[in-house]
This record gives C-alpha cells, sequence and structure tokens, in this order.
C-alpha cells in the first residue's frame, strides 16, 4: 500500500517541534500559528495575509517581509505579486526560473490603490476568454461569430437549433425542460439570456466537435448522468454558468458529473461559473486504461470558478495538463484537486475556505468518498503530478504532493488575481447574470 508521507510526516512534525508543515500556512495578519517551518522548507511572504512553508531556503518570511508603497507600474514575482490591489492588471506571461518545485513566476501590476480590498473586485466591461481555448495550435475559440442569431424557450426549438455545424448563435430564453441529453454540433455559441435561463432534467453532450461556447446558462438536475459530457471535443469555453443539482444526500453516484472532459478532448476553458450542491464536479479523463487516446491531450485551464458545498473532483485528472488558477473553493468536503494517473496540474492563487478536507494531492489512491463502488478502502491507480505556482491559501485544508513534475508554465499569458483579493472577485463575478 502506498504511504501518504508527506502529510504524514508534515502534520507530525507539526506537532512535535511547534513548526508548519510543508506547504502549510505560517504567516499573515491574524495568523496565530507556526511561523517556522519543518527542515528544507522555509517560509515564503505571498501577501500581507498570507505566507507559506515551500521548498528550500528564501530570502523574504513573514517575519521579515515589508510591504511596497510604490503606487507606479511595477513588475515583481508570483511570491509578491499578492501585495498590491490592482483594478487594472495586463496579462501576464507565466515563466518557471525557479530551481525549487515552485517557480518564480514573473507577473505585471498596474496598481491603482493601496487597499485591500479591490476597487473593482472584477474586469470590467465583459469578461474575455483566456487560457487554453484561446491559446492553441488551431486559433481562438471563436463560437457561433458571425453566423445567424436565433432565440429559443422550448426544447424542440432548442434541439433544432444547436445541431447543425455552421456558425450560429443560440440564444436560450427561460428554463428549458429536456427530455434526452442534447448534442451540441461544431462552431456554436449557447448563450442564455438574464439570470433565469438554462435547462434542467437532461445535461449537454459535446462529443466529436470543435469551437463552441457555452456561456451564462443555468444546468440542473441531471440524474445519473453529466450536465456536461465533452468527447473527442476541441476548443470549448464554458463560462459564466451556474451548475447544480440536488446536494449530496444521496450519495456519489445518483446525479454523476457536472462537467466531465473525456477521449482526448483538448483546449478546453473553464472559467467563471458557480458549482454548488453536487458531489462529483469534473472528471478529466475518463479510465485510467485509456492512457494511449489520452495521454498528450487533455489541456484544460480551471480559472475564476466558485465551488460551494461540494464533494470530490474539483477536477480529478488523469494523464493531461490542468491549470488550476484563482478559484475559490467553500466546504468541498472530501478531496478539491486530486491529480492521479500521470496526470499533471499547475496549482496557483486558489484560495479554500470552511469544512474542507483536502485541497490538492498526487496520491493516486481514489479516496472511498470519490468511488466506492470497487472496495470501500478505494481504488488505486498511479500517482499524478502536482506543481504549484503562485502562492495559493490552503486554509483548513491538507494538502498530499507526492511528486512534481514538469508542468511549470502553461505557456500563455493570463490574468492573476492576487490571492488576497480572490475570495470577492471570484464571489462578485463568478455564475449567470454577470456577463
Amino acid at each position: 500500500m502506498k504511504s501518504n508521507s508527506l502529510f504524514i510526516l508534515g502534520a507530525l512534525a507539526t506537532a512535535v517541534t511547534g513548526q508548519q508543515a510543508a506547504y502549510g500556512q505560517c504567516g499573515g495578519q491574524g495568523w496565530t500559528g507556526p511561523t517556522t517551518c519543518v527542515s528544507g522548507y522555509t517560509c515564503v511572504y505571498s501577501n500581507d495575509y498570507y505566507s507559506q512553508c515551500l521548498p528550500g531556503s528564501a530570502a523574504a518570511t513573514s517575519s521579515s517581509k515589508t510591504t511596497t508603497k510604490s503606487t507606479s507600474t511595477k513588475t515583481t514575482t508570483a511570491k509578491t505579486s499578492s501585495t498590491k490591489t490592482s483594478s487594472t492588471k495586463t496579462s501576464s506571461t507565466k515563466t518557471s526560473s525557479s530551481k525549487t518545485t515552485t517557480p518564480v513566476i514573473t507577473t505585471t501590476l498596474v496598481t491603482t490603490s493601496k487597499s485591500a480590498v479591490p476597487t473593482t473586485p472584477v474586469p470590467s466591461g465583459s469578461f474575455t476568454v483566456e487560457g487554453y481555448a484561446r491559446d492553441n495550435p488551431t486559433g481562438a475559440v471563436s463560437g457561433g461569430a458571425g453566423g445567424p442569431t436565433t432565440t429559443v424557450s422550448d426544447y424542440a426549438a432548442f434541439t433544432a437549433a444547436v445541431k447543425s455545424n455552421t456558425a450560429k448563435v443560440v440564444y436560450v430564453n427561460g428554463i428549458i425542460t429536456l427530455t434526452s441529453k442534447v448534442k451540441i454540433g461544431s462552431n456554436t455559441s449557447v448563450i442564455g439570456v438574464g439570470s433565469n435561463s438554462g435547462v434542467t432534467g437532461k445535461g449537454l453532450s459535446l462529443s466529436s466537435v470543435d469551437n463552441i461556447i457555452i456561456r451564462n446558462l443555468k444546468i440542473s438536475m441531471v440524474k445519473g448522468d453529466d450536465l456536461i459530457t465533452l468527447s473527442k471535443s476541441t476548443r470549448v469555453w464554458i463560462d459564466h454558468n451556474e451548475l447544480f443539482n440536488g446536494g449530496l444526500g444521496n450519495g456519489p453516484d445518483y446525479y454523476d458529473g457536472q462537467i466531465d472532459i473525456t477521449h482526448a478532448s483538448d483546449f478546453i476553458t473553464v472559467s467563471w461559473n458557480y458549482f454548488h450542491d453536487h458531489w462529483k464536479s469534473s472528471l478529466v479523463g475518463n479510465s485510467d486504461s485509456n492512457r494511449a487516446e489520452d495521454f498528450g491531450h487533455l489541456r484544460i485551464s480551471y480559472h475564476h470558478n466558485y465551488w460551494k458545498n461540494m464533494g470530490t473532483r474539483g477536477p480529478a485528472g488523469r494523464f493531461g495538463h490542468q491549470h488550476v488558477y484563482n478559484n475559490l473553493y467553500e466546504d468541498y468536503h472530501y478531496q478539491a484537486i486530486h491529480s492521479r494517473s500521470d496526470n499533471q496540474v499547475l496549482v496557483e492563487g486558489n484560495v479554500f475556505r470552511g469544512d474542507t478536507r483536502e485541497a490538492l494531492s498526487t496520491y493516486g489512491l481514489v479516496i472511498p468518498e470519490d468511488s466506492p463502488n470497487t472496495c470501500t478502502c478505494g481504488d488505486y491507480e498511479l500517482d499524478g503530478y502536482a506543481n504549484l505556482g503562485a502562492a495559493n491559501d490552503w486554509g483548513p485544508a491538507s494538502i498530499n504532493i507526492t511528486q512534481t513534475g514538469s508542468f511549470t508554465s502553461a505557456g500563455y499569458s493570463y490574468n492573476l488575481t492576487p490571492l488576497a483579493n480572490v475570495e470577492a472577485a471570484v464571489k462578485a463575478g463568478a455564475g449567470v447574470g454577470k456577463i
């Protein structure tokens, strides 16, 4: 049996020496816990509210770091990028220059305020696509741009409007009850009208298609199947939706997934969504026996999503690469980010709150709370990999990184919200009615 050596030894060291465990919080405003780290780790300043124990030695610690007072444009590393509040933020290209498992990231901020709370917590104007759906060899996702526009409000009109592969924009007006899963054709934008439009009863299928945008929809109450399923599909942007079911009371398999991405799907961005009241959120890679098809694909960006009252898979990945940044996890009860079966994640700038047991693990065990069908002790797969970029606020949750990998840079520019502002920004900007 594999051992959770990093987590267990770190926890024991904390109890015995009064030092913080690996990757744990070790400083910040209001912090009353240990301010030194276990052997081999140093307390590294992230912002005025958070510092964490990272591998190796570092010049700046939570006790010695001072806040820069400049209000001019400045270049800094990700370990200090969260010290300043930014209401206007330029795209920042991520590069790895650190020799430790946590790469040094260069970020450019235009600073306009010294307040710890952002003047404008979310981007002004439209929320534009970023991540793999924008930056890929084929070109940025455009959905149905340039095609005809249709507004639908019933099942028959909806299924007819979305099925072709020609460019089109389909507006959903009101909540449509689906009697079967609806397949979305290529080159399609499906956009909800206002703050109470979407589908219920059955979900959406994206199978062997390309160039899809799904925005501003409420998708709910799908028993025994996914809310959105992607299979063999590329260049998809799932943005500003609300996805939910009836809570966790019926167990992990009653509803299945919220967004499952399988069979070598690639170049996906999942952004600014509100996931809530559901057990298994987002599985990447459907099986640990599907390496031949999946390996080298499943490149997905998850950013600025709000997960609340969830169970597992936020996300859980096999064989791919997921860039997980600036998400808010609140009451993610069992396991949030899980990288297994040679999967790699780059995790940065996320915030964990409430009843959240495990924020991140690369240990191959599929915990019983995730899939209890085969054995009450869980199910073993190969370990995955994780690298940490800009500092995360793990809150009350543990992490268990058994191995770091080569995925230290996403290879595209993106807007990284300062860590101290993530919670407010995501709560203000995620979900329907915001675009």
